[in-house]
């Protein structure tokens, strides 16, 4: 017996409001930290969004019919199979894709999709290169798509000089007495002030487009097909929004090519693994080179980099806050993660020239298959 069978937790006008059983057979779904995932009667995927996150679920909503209708028209024009490539929002009866229920509670459904699976972390080069094609496929069929129509779900979630001060000022709060041994880490992340700001200097020059970007870029949000093991749908559009190119790639580097998990207290476990790079970078621009600028494609390593140091200042920052933000297992936790992408920056700082060798050799292999 699934141990994940559970009496109904979903308020039975939810379940009419889009068609389905009161009676229907529940599975809460494993996995992720902010929404409650349901799977119901074995095809639907009912989610209740968590408006205290997402104050805005019809926004989220807006941007996430207008995307997946624009790839949906794009896979079934290449032949593809929409329903399997491209999540499937399931409307309410009264045509809406979100429902509200008594409680103040917001609900939205889409189509299960059979024979996938979800991982945390990948388990060879192989499956990162996957990763990397199906996050880079997601940019390459949304480039004709008008970014700037699309609601900021996040404001400033990627501007990484917000970042800094939002440090700056937890410092100067110290509500919790942190800051004094920290300073080795604010010496770190303030030294390093000046770079925050390339890639949104460079956006507001007008030398990067921006594009729609997914904004949660980490393997879980991928579906792999159970068998070949292959990537099917890019899934959790919740932050489909405005930004960069290189705020995707760059959040995907800085989780899948550290050979570590983000907390990890040894340092010498911690490396930043360049086949592990060059394996999701090459199936990214697979998919993605012919359609990103040389701006574009020169940045991808400095997107890895201001990734991994934007997450380490949130990380510090919240420590110093107290961990108001982000969920811990111990007192420590969030200043053992700040050190752990600390680590990681300093690796790619030492590393940049090598990255974009890797970069410029993905780029150069891709052409000349195309000529071919």
């Amino acid at each position: 017996m699934n141990s994940n069978l559970i009496p109904n937790p979903i308020p039975n006008e939810v379940l009419r409001a889009f068609g389905l059983s009161p009676s229907a057979l529940l599975e809460a779904l494993p996995g992720g930290h902010i929404n409650d995932t349901y799977l119901v009667s074995g095809r639907y995927v009912l989610q209740r969004i968590n408006h205290y996150v997402f104050p805005h679920p019809g926004e989220i909503m807006e941007n996430m019919v207008g995307v997946t209708q624009f790839l949906q028209n794009k896979v079934r024009a290449q032949g593809g199979d929409p329903f399997r490539e491209i999540l499937q929002v399931v409307l309410t009866l009264d045509g809406a894709p979100v429902c509200q229920d008594a409680t103040g509670n917001f609900w939205r459904c889409t189509l299960h999709i059979d024979g996938t699976a979800s991982f945390e972390t990948p388990d060879s080069a192989q499956m990162l290169w996957e990763a990397g094609r199906a996050f880079g496929n997601f940019q390459a069929m949304l480039s004709g798509y008008p970014a700037d129509t699309l609601h900021e779900i996040i404001p400033d979630f990627h501007n990484t000089p917000v970042r800094v001060q939002q440090l700056k000022d937890a410092a100067s709060r110290d509500p919790k007495g942190r800051l004094q041994e920290v300073a080795a880490e604010m010496e770190f992340a303030l030294s390093r002030e000046g770079q925050a700001g390339l890639l949104t200097g460079l956006l507001a020059e007008g030398k990067l487009p921006l594009r729609v970007t997914h904004n949660d870029t980490k393997m879980s949000n991928i579906l792999f097909d159970e068998t070949t093991r292959k990537a099917v749908c890019v899934i959790d559009l919740d932050t489909v929004m405005p930004g960069l190119t290189a705020y995707d790639f760059g959040d995907s580097i800085r989780a899948g090519a550290s050979t570590a998990a983000e907390d990890e207290t040894d340092l010498n476990k911690v490396c930043f693994d360049l086949d592990l790079y060059r394996a999701y970078t090459e199936g990214f621009l697979n998919a993605a080179g012919s359609t990103l600028t040389s701006t574009e494609l020169d940045t991808l390593p400095d997107g890895a980099w201001t990734m991994t140091y934007e997450v380490g200042i949130r990380f510090l920052a919240d420590y110093l806050n107290g961990d108001v933000y982000f969920r811990t297992a111990h007192p420590r936790q969030n200043l053992d993660r700040a050190r752990n992408q600390f680590h990681l920056v300093r690796q790619m700082e030492e590393r940049r020239e090598e990255m974009g060798e890797i970069i410029r050799a993905a780029v150069a292999a891709q052409n000349a298959e195309v000529s071919c």
